[in-house]
């Protein structure tokens, strides 16, 4: 089965971020699976992941995926710096921090300007997708009637900066390095311990103990692994877009902005849409205590923990079929 796919660009014109800098003559890439309503009511907004761009995410749209593009019109708005929108490889001057505040609202931006869309029936994201997701229902709590926040937290977690933080002092560690994240040259070396640093993180040590680096995702070995799945992804790219988006999830937090001035719970508590919280049960990153957390101060909340081994990509389950199963069912559940 066929639907309508369309993809563009959206000039945003001169932004001016929380931090007060100026992204100049800024543009939000996007792309869109299936036909908007006539009433403009079947709108899914599915934010980038750390890293990822539009097409990185498509695997989960499709009449029998996720995302059901004959039913919802799904728009995948690119992330600052994912090498696609404004970023800090391609734009001169580019703001030291870009939150997910500021990326939020250049994409409420794009659906009212280039669509017309006041209200969003969901939106769903995975990662630094799903703190987006959260932002965009606590920014706009009454345009926003579901949100799908999968191996996500409103706010950055301590333990989660450490991570954040090893990353960045790698970056930084280069030689080709010259200061607030930009770079003379691309840092091979760096970008290769980069790699395995994330390797480390985003599969569990469960799943690496049933060998399924070797069994589920093909691995000949494990040296062969880190080098096709995780060295080899990330030499492809950007330095200076990779530093600038750990900046933006290592200042996630949906309280820190004019509206609720760091008191996370209001924050919280002033969201009215229906929230899902997907945690995977054995994510390094984002932990189930984490959702857990956050639950009591949600009107309209439900906890589902992934009950998998596959670390944070349970929440990206793209090659594990049990997983896709469990969020399918969840995500259609409700959307429906």
């Amino acid at each position: 089965m066929t639907w309508d796919r369309v993809n563009g660009v959206f000039s945003l014109g001169d932004v001016t971020v929380q931090s007060g800098e100026t992204i100049s003559d800024a543009k939000l890439s996007w792309k869109t699976h299936g036909t908007l309503s006539p009433a403009r009511d079947n709108v899914v907004v599915y934010p980038c992941s750390y890293g990822a761009q539009h097409q990185d995410q498509e695997w989960l749209i499709g009449p029998d995926g996720i995302l059901d593009p004959t039913r919802w019109f799904i728009v995948i708005p690119d992330m600052f710096s994912n090498g696609l929108s404004s970023g800090a490889a391609e734009t001169a001057g580019f703001p030291a921090v870009v939150t997910s505040w500021d990326n939020v609202q250049a994409q409420h931006r794009l659906l009212a300007e280039q669509f017309g869309i006041q209200r969003v029936h969901a939106v769903y994201g995975f990662s630094m997708g799903a703190q987006q997701a959260y932002h965009w229902a606590a920014a706009f709590p009454d345009q926003v009637d579901h949100a799908f926040v999968l191996c996500g937290s409103a706010r950055t977690s301590v333990h989660n900066k450490v991570f954040l933080s090893s990353l960045l002092r790698t970056l930084e560690a280069a030689p080709e390095h010259i200061g607030n994240g930009r770079f003379s040259a691309e840092p091979r070396l760096a970008l290769r311990a980069f790699g395995h640093i994330y390797a480390a993180w985003a599969l569990s040590q469960d799943f690496y103990r049933e060998g399924l680096h070797l069994s589920a995702l093909g691995g000949k070995d494990l040296d062969s692994f880190l080098q096709t799945d995780w060295v080899d992804q990330y030499d492809r790219k950007s330095a200076a877009n990779l530093y600038a988006q750990l900046v933006t999830w290592y200042h996630g937090d949906i309280s820190a902005n004019p509206l609720y001035q760091g008191d996370l719970s209001q924050a919280l508590g002033a969201i009215k849409a229906r929230v899902m919280l997907l945690p995977g049960e054995t994510d390094l990153y984002f932990r189930v205590a984490d959702n857990a957390a956050e639950l009591p101060y949600l009107a309209r909340g439900e906890l589902r923990p992934i009950p998998s081994i596959w670390g944070h990509r349970a929440g990206a389950p793209r090659l594990n079929l049990a997983d896709f199963a469990f969020v399918k069912q969840a995500v259609r559940g409700w959307l429906d």
